[in-house]
Formats: C-alpha cells, sequence, structure tokens
C-alpha cells in the first residue's frame, strides 16, 4: 500500500505454465508477441479514449503517477513515488528521478503539470479531463521533481484517477495555446511506459518495441518480451485460424465453446482467469431519446429484467467464474450492495408487465451494441420471446457514443471494467451523456457519495444509490465476465485477480 510520506516499491511475479514446442517457435525465436484485437484501434492516447483495448495499450506504452495492486486494491508508486495531503484541498507528490521519455528525455515535474493541466482545459476536450474535473482545479511546479495539485473539494477517489485515466504527457505534446493539436498523440504517443510505439497503422497493425530506457523499480517491473504486434482482426473466425495456424500468440475475450473446443488442439493452450467486468443494459428512463417511448415506464424496464435469462446467457457464452449480477456493480466491489430488487427470470412476469403498461401486443425496440455480438442476439432474442419487437444494431463503439451523445438511443448492451472506475460514477454522474436516467435526485447522490470521506456515511449511500437504480431499473444489469484467453503454450501469460490482462506480463517459457 502507498502511503502518505512512505516510499514503496512494488514486485511482478511471473507464473509458471507448460512447455510445449509447436508452432509458435518462430515468434520465440524472434521474440515477438502476435496479438490480436476484435476491436479496431484507431487512436493510441488513453486521454481521449475509453475501450478496454486501449486501456491494455496505454498501460504498454505509459505511466501514470500512481498504480493499483490488482491483488488487492491499493495503490503502488510509479512515475510518483509519495504524496502528502497538505489539507483537504491540496496535495504535494514527490516524482521518481531518472525516468525516461521514449525519445530519451528525462520527466520532470514541468511534464505531469502540464498534462494535468491541459487534460482539464475547455480547448483539449478530453476524456481524462472529464473524468478528473470534478476534483482537480490546478497543478504547479514547487520542485523539478515536485508537483502540488490544488483540489475543487475535498474527494476520496483522487488517488485512484491518478492511477488509472491520466497518462502523461511530455511538455508541449499538443501543441501551444490558440493552436491545440487534440490528435497529436493519437499515432503513437513519447511515452514512459515498458514499449514504445514503432509504428502504427490504425485499423490495421500496431508494432511495439520494447523500450530499453525503461526506469527500475516500478510497479510493472522490467518487460521480458522484445516486440509485440497487435493486429486489428475483427472477424472472430480469422483470428481462431490464425490461431490454429501459430500466426497468431493471444487472443481474448473468446466464446466459451470456441476457447473449450481450441484448447484441445496441442498448438493452442485455453486459460480462464476472473474478470470485474460486468454486462447491462441502459435504458432511456429519462425518455431523452424518446419523450414517451415505452423505456419511461417502469413496469416495461421490469419487464425487460424478467425477461432475458441472464444466467443462461452467462453460462453457455461466456462460462468460467461468469455469473447473473443483480445490482449496478461488480459483487467484488466496494460498496455494491445486493439487498437490492430481484427479477427473476420469469417470461410470463414480463408478459404480464407489458400489458400492464400497455404494451400486450409488444414494440418496436432498437437495442445498440458494441462488441460481445452473440450476448446481444441472445438478449434480443428473449425479447422477441415476450413479444417485444426487438432488433440488434451493432455498431462501433465511436458510432455508439455519438448517437448517446445525441440523445439518439432508447437502449443499449454495454459492459464496464472495474480497472477503469466504479461503473455509477460513470453512468450515474449529472455531468455525463451516459446518464439516461432522467433521476437528478440520484445524480446528487452519486456525488455526494464520491465525495464523501467518512467511509460509514459513504457506504450507507453507496446501498440507497444501488436499491433506487435497481428499483427504478434504470439498469438491467446482466452478468459478470469470465475471460477466455488462447495462447501459444510456449507462451507464459499471468492472469490477475482483477481479470485485467497485462500484455507487459507475458514471457516465452524456457
Amino acid at each position: 500500500m502507498l502511503r502518505s510520506g512512505h516510499r514503496l516499491l512494488a514486485v511482478c511475479a511471473i507464473s509458471a505454465a507448460p512447455l510445449f514446442a509447436g508452432a509458435a517457435l518462430a515468434d520465440k525465436a524472434d521474440d515477438t508477441l502476435r496479438v490480436a484485437f476484435t476491436e479496431d484501434i484507431i487512436n493510441l492516447d488513453y486521454n481521449y479514449t475509453t475501450k478496454r483495448e486501449y486501456i491494455i495499450i496505454s498501460e504498454l506504452i505509459d505511466e501514470t503517477l500512481l498504480a493499483i495492486n490488482p491483488a488487492d486494491g491499493s495503490y503502488l508508486p510509479a512515475l510518483a513515488t509519495e504524496y502528502t495531503q497538505v489539507d483537504p484541498v491540496t496535495m504535494d507528490l514527490t516524482l521518481r528521478k531518472g525516468v525516461l521519455f521514449h525519445d530519451g528525455t528525462e520527466m520532470t515535474a514541468e511534464d505531469v503539470v502540464y498534462t494535468y493541466n491541459t487534460v482539464v482545459s475547455e480547448e483539449a476536450g478530453s476524456l481524462s479531463g472529464a473524468r478528473i474535473e470534478v476534483w482537480f482545479e490546478s497543478a504547479e511546479v514547487v520542485a523539478p521533481y515536485k508537483v502540488r495539485f490544488h483540489f475543487k473539494q475535498q474527494y476520496p477517489l483522487a488517488l485512484q484517477d491518478m492511477a488509472i485515466r491520466v497518462p502523461i504527457r511530455k511538455k508541449g505534446t499538443y501543441g501551444a495555446k490558440g493552436a491545440f493539436d487534440a490528435d497529436a498523440a493519437s499515432g503513437g504517443p513519447v511515452g514512459l511506459g515498458p514499449y514504445k510505439v514503432s509504428s502504427f497503422e490504425p485499423g490495421s497493425e500496431l508494432l511495439l518495441e520494447r523500450f530499453e530506457g525503461y526506469y527500475e523499480g516500478g510497479p510493472k517491473g522490467e518487460p521480458s518480451i522484445g516486440t509485440v504486434v497487435i493486429r486489428s482482426l475483427p472477424d472472430e473466425g480469422t483470428q481462431q485460424a490464425e490461431m490454429i495456424s501459430g500466426s497468431i500468440d493471444w487472443i481474448y475475450d473468446v466464446p466459451r465453446d470456441v476457447a473449450e473446443n481450441l484448447g484441445n488442439m496441442p498448438q493452442i493452450k485455453h486459460l480462464s482467469g476472473p474478470d470485474r467486468r460486468i454486462g447491462f443494459l441502459i435504458l432511456d428512463a429519462g425518455g431523452l431519446a424518446e419523450p414517451d417511448g415505452p423505456m419511461t415506464k417502469v413496469e416495461v424496464r421490469r419487464a425487460l429484467a424478467h425477461a432475458i435469462d441472464r444466467a443462461g446467457i452467462a453460462e453457455a457464452l461466456i462460462g468460467g467464474a461468469a455469473a447473473r449480477i443483480e445490482g449496478a456493480c461488480h459483487p467484488s466491489e466496494l460498496g455494491c450492495n445486493q439487498e437490492i430488487t430481484v427479477y427473476e427470470y420469469d417470461q410470463d412476469k414480463a408478459r404480464e408487465l407489458l400489458a400492464e403498461a400497455g404494451y400486450e401486443d409488444g414494440f418496436e425496440m432498437e437495442l445498440w451494441a458494441y462488441r460481445d455480438k452473440p450476448m446481444g442476439e441472445a438478449i434480443v432474442a428473449d425479447l422477441n420471446a415476450v413479444g417485444i419487437d426487438a432488433t440488434l444494431r451493432q455498431v462501433k463503439l465511436d458510432s455508439l457514443n455519438v448517437a448517446r451523445a445525441n440523445r439518439q438511443i432508447s437502449s443499449y448492451f454495454g459492459t464496464w471494467g472495474g480497472d477503469t472506475a466504479p461503473p455509477i460514477r460513470q453512468h450515474f454522474d449529472p455531468q455525463t451523456d451516459r446518464n439516461l436516467s432522467g433521476d437528478t435526485e440520484l445524480a446528487q447522490m452519486v456525488t455526494d457519495a464520491y465525495t464523501e470521506l467518512d467511509p460509514d456515511l459513504q457506504a450507507k449511500l453507496f446501498a440507497k444509490i444501488h436499491a433506487r437504480i435497481s428499483e427504478q431499473v434504470y439498469w438491467v444489469p446482466l452478468w459478470s465476465y469470465s475471460v477466455n484467453y488462447l495462447t501459444d503454450p510456449e507462451l507464459d501469460f499471468p492472469t490477475d485477480e482483477d481479470g485485467f490482462p497485462r500484455l507487459y506480463k507475458a514471457a516465452w517459457l524456457n
């Protein structure tokens, strides 16, 4: 645990795995890990992205002030080695010396101050800034390796934001004031992480090389593999064929049946690990897209909750540790209240509720989604079974984000990972366009909960928040995930307790 005024180090361990001399010896021989993502990779600047694949890449090329221990959620020193809470709205951070950017220049307080002050600026319009602006006022240089943060208000989760949201950029990265370039780092930032960008073809391929100047003593440790190639392969069949041929060494989020079948082949290893990601439906209860639409009626929202066989879908399509969830949170998450209204799978009850709401003959419904298409199709099939004329609209995440911001979506299937932030904070905050509830009182409760310093009072607020979300069915919580990986048998890939894939921990077996 990182404590105020204390200096601590992190050690990363590599676990053992079976040895197999197979098709990927060429990969081991040239020390190259070949990875495939289903999602397109377009922008490498995590200050402007949110998708999990972008987080995986950012962990390879970027560094933040702090890190989080995946085993217990405690804070670890990274670019900052210690901090002091001067008063409730002032914090001093001491920076690690000798940390180099990928161009060989040393990181100083100037870069940290530049990054934080820039991402919250109006011209930046960054997602990092949108995340921290609730508490961050400004930063100033105190000394070459010391910065002072000024808060707008006391904020217990400021350290969490420092650990998972704002990668540090070199001073001047985004250009001069008045000539701001938000895309300046999209093709590959001059980062501080264990790997540097060698080449990038958006939507096609990213080539990373181990950064030999990476600092010692950090929580990530020294990476083992020299080169990482990440390809965008939206077609899962193509991914699987290339796994079989040995052209790919690592894929994740593989459907259960595929993972189990391919894992029986001698040239492929199947791993299953935990995941703090959850799936859910967000419904336009506030009538933002359709002021008098079906989703504004609580009976309809409750009908949807009863209509979907959440446990069955999770078991059939995900497997492993995946399970039905009841609340708008992962059960392991701090403050996740499970003493809430439960909507059992009961399609007869769903039909009754639809009739009560005046939709005995159903209604047309377009369910938007951006990933996990087989699960989206299963959800739609269950909704069709109770008389709802539901169709799946599968789009890219960017398209969904634009449509949601323009209030064109009445329902969508989304996912959220605990490696980014608690979902209620990001989806029920008064400022976010993800909040489709229209419930201003709930939004204020969320704000109060995340600024409350008393743990007991905060826990009570969280309990009320989750109870209200469940009772009003602003969400239909679906399931937690379990990640299925397919890897080369020669690859040692540790799976952490929080379920986040850290590719810098991968190593070839001897």
